[in-house]
């Protein structure tokens, strides 16, 4: 079979199985029983639809309408396909909601209609109306889909979007933006040669026009020659209002001197020989797809400093909607917009513009491994995965709205606004919010042992934007700039981060001395002292925590976690502080749920479970979450003499003693101490309301097995570990770490901790 023919399968196959197509629907409420039946239909529905007769706003609080959107088409320009109807369209519209919910979580219903009269058509979707909260018209062919968009936003009072008209200007206008920024050039004096007089080109050119781009300085060709003045053939009024008045014909007469080439149109209409014609630094912008008006290598070869384009995901530089829809309609949806105006698509624009000009996320990097991810020519614009995305768009998009003033439902606070976005792809950020705001109040340094790690590096860089902290690097300076720039960071040796040379660095003597006087008397001669501060970065992290030129030391992305511990206890475990368990937060789909202890204490004394429940209680806290802590084991309330049991009965008894602060209950199994109605029946009157938030194990094999479970099963994102007792001197991370998550430790190690937590 040849590799057409598997890859053909292989699309068909992802559409058959497991079930047939991409989409299905999911209840949100319980319907589990007769009180929910007569909450959800009859009776009880009766009250929300009374709600919403007495006032129509309150629809987008008991519906789903203020988040739903209708992806409409009569399948008469689907993109590569042209005319192929309705039904055939069907995987095309499911494939544009799957998108819609996975960048922007916005549900979507597509609507494939049989109705090629364009009025008709706009009488149909105006209907809708009352059922979404917007409309996103698709692959509707030229002119008619400019008469649906103008009757639908002259009737509609909810946005109403052409994606192919709109998101292709939105994000050729960044993309243009970014190659004008790179060529040194301004909208106001590139001239402009187009070809393809469509839906999508004509939009394009209207949005360069409102960025400052002459008309007069605007050249647009079609399959008949240049659009001029006088000319007949194959016009309507749009693409009248492009038509200049010259003599001059072909693409090829008016190719000569321009700064931009933008092609919406078919396969080879660019020829090398008129990319030699252009402009110095001619921008090139060839978005047919499959095939590009001229590909990249052919226009580099007469043109080798040419900033390009394409509609492509396997060259640099690929326009693509799903930058766009996603994020303009959750800003508009958010901000119950009554239409999308010229003010939130340039807002959507200048975010896009910026964000590619911002350092690279490491989840975009991830996502796009091997590929040249540094602002410049080959990397205009952000790639879709990136999850800034709808923090940056979005939250400008919504700030548009507001100030245009077609925002029906105004948003109190913006920056509040794009933290809940951020939290919405980052799940960390909401919970971290509290922690992230106490590290900007900090000026801390924080030193990370295995500085050459790419991971390491973009956290640096994330430490350096989000906090008053000092990331300190130990490595070696050329392996560590050269990952810099292959990373497309902002981070300079010596300027914004410090540097240790472990090789070559000019407090070696006074490091191997101090880690000498500190082990002399437990077997470390001069010569191992001298050993361990050139190759042990663990050590020399620590030894710089000691000596106070950093605060805290973070390492761990690489070994085993016991032997990093090692060197921290060593170096230190000093004046009150010690390792007392390591603490992991896990992010689950209903909320955190905290796990001790994972990493120190293999079989913990009950004496250990207390100080590791008390340290969980502190960190916890610092959260911004009231700890309730379940001490578990496989013996329920006493009906197990042997095994973790007695260990924890007996914590229990201690930690009645001291009085402690915080509310705890056990011995007990996990299930008992995340349901609250079955632990009321285990033991009726117990001190723990609610479900548990912190799990306290006394054997590191059931924390650690647990963490891991909910981690690679449970689909739980970890904060952590924490190291307790050490006062954020040290923290030793997972191998399986994030940068992100390198981020939020970094933040943890920049707050002061109270007591030694």
């Amino acid at each position: 079979m040849s590799e057409k023919s598997n890859l053909r399968q292989a699309a068909l196959d992802y559409h058959a199985f497991p079930k047939p197509g991409k989409l299905e629907i999911r209840a949100t409420k319980p319907l589990a029983n007769g009180r929910d039946l007569a909450r959800a239909y009859s009776p009880g529905v009766a009250e929300a639809c009374l709600e919403i007769k007495d006032d129509p706003s309150t629809a987008a609080l008991y519906t789903s309408r203020a988040n739903l959107v209708a992806v409409v088409t009569n399948g008469t320009a689907v993109l590569g396909l042209g005319n192929i109807g309705p039904l055939a369209s069907k995987p095309v519209m499911e494939g544009k909601a799957v998108l819609f919910k996975k960048f922007a979580n916005i549900d979507c219903f597509d609507i494939e209609l049989d109705q090629p009269d364009p009025e008709k058509l706009a009488d149909i979707v105006c209907a809708m109306e009352p059922s979404f909260g917007a409309i996103n018209l698709e692959d509707i062919k030229a002119p008619d889909c400019f008469t649906v968009e103008r009757i639908c936003r002259e009737r509609m009072n909810i946005p109403v979007f052409h994606d192919d008209q709109h998101g292709t200007a939105i994000v050729v206008g960044a993309a243009v933006t970014n190659a004008l920024y790179v060529a040194n050039k301004k909208f106001e004096d590139i001239k402009i040669v187009s070809t393809g007089g469509g839906a999508a080109g004509i939009a394009c050119l209207n949005m360069l026009l409102k960025l400052g781009v002459k008309r007069e300085n605007v050249w647009l060709c079609d399959i008949h020659g240049l659009v001029h003045t006088g000319r007949e053939i194959d016009m309507n009024p749009i693409k009248s209002e492009y038509a200049q008045d010259t003599d001059l014909r072909t693409l090829d007469d008016v190719i000569p001197d321009a700064d931009l080439f933008l092609g919406l149109s078919g396969p080879g209409v660019l020829t090398p020989e008129m990319v030699g014609e252009m402009a110095k630094r001619p921008i090139i912008f060839a978005l047919a797809n499959p095939t590009p008006e001229i590909l990249p290598d052919l226009a580099r070869a007469v043109a080798p400093d040419a900033i390009i384009a394409t509609g492509r995901s396997d060259f640099p530089n690929q326009v693509n909607n799903v930058l766009c829809f996603p994020f303009i309609f959750r800003g508009a949806l958010d901000v119950g917009a009554t239409t999308i105006n010229d003010e939130m698509k340039i807002a959507c624009i200048e975010g896009i513009a910026a964000l590619a000009r911002a350092t690279t996320s490491a989840e975009a990097a991830a996502a796009y491994q091997g590929e040249s991810m540094t602002f410049g020519p080959e990397y205009l614009i952000p790639k879709p995965f990136d999850p800034r995305l709808i923090g940056v768009v979005s939250s400008a998009v919504a700030r548009a709205a507001m100030e245009t003033g077609v925002a029906s439902r105004p948003l109190d606070d913006l920056e509040a606004y794009k933290q809940k976005l951020d939290g919405s792809v980052f799940k960390s950020a909401l919970l971290m919010r509290p922690v992230f705001e106490a590290a900007r109040a900090s000026p801390r340094k924080l030193v990370f042992a295995e500085g050459e790690d790419e991971r390491v590096l973009r956290a640096a860089q994330a430490i350096i934007e989000e906090t008053v902290e000092t990331p300190i690097l130990i490595g070696r300076p050329e392996v560590i700039q050269r990952r810099i720039e292959q990373a497309g960071l902002n981070l300079r040796l010596g300027d914004n981060v410090d540097l240790v040379n472990p090789e070559n660095d000019p407090r070696y003597r006074d490091y191997w001395e101090t880690y000498h006087n500190l082990m002399c008397r437990r077997g470390v001669s001069p010569d191992i002292a001298k050993a361990v501060m050139r190759t042990n970065t663990t050590a020399i992290g620590a030894v710089m925590v000691h000596r106070g030129e950093a605060d805290s030391l973070i390492c761990g992305t690489f070994g085993e976690f016991r032997w990093h511990l090692n060197y921290v206890e060593q170096v230190l475990g000093r004046g009150g502080l010690r390792p007392q368990g390591a603490l992991s937060m896990m992010i689950l789909e209903d909320g955190p749920l905290f796990v001790a202890d994972t990493q120190v204490n293999l079989h913990p004394t009950p004496e250990q479970i207390v100080e590791i429940a008390c340290g969980a209680a502190r960190h916890v806290r610092r959260f911004g979450i009231e700890p309730k802590i379940a001490l578990c084991s496989q013996s329920q309330f006493g009906n197990q003499g042997d095994g973790t049991g007695g260990r924890l009965r007996k914590a229990i008894r201690m930690l009645d003693d001291a009085g402690v602060d915080f509310c705890y209950e056990g011995e007990m199994n996990i299930d008992t101490a995340l349901d609250a109605e079955l632990r009321e029946r285990q033991l009726p009157g117990n001190r723990m309301e609610g479900a548990a938030n912190v799990l306290v194990f006394a054997h590191a094999d059931a924390a650690s097995g647990v963490r891991n479970i909910l981690k690679m099963k449970g689909g739980g994102l970890e904060v952590g570990p924490i190291l307790m007792g050490m006062g954020n001197a040290a923290h030793i991370v997972s191998p399986s770490i994030t940068a992100r998550g390198l981020l939020n430790m970094g933040a943890i190690a920049g707050t002061p901790v109270a007591h030694y937590g």
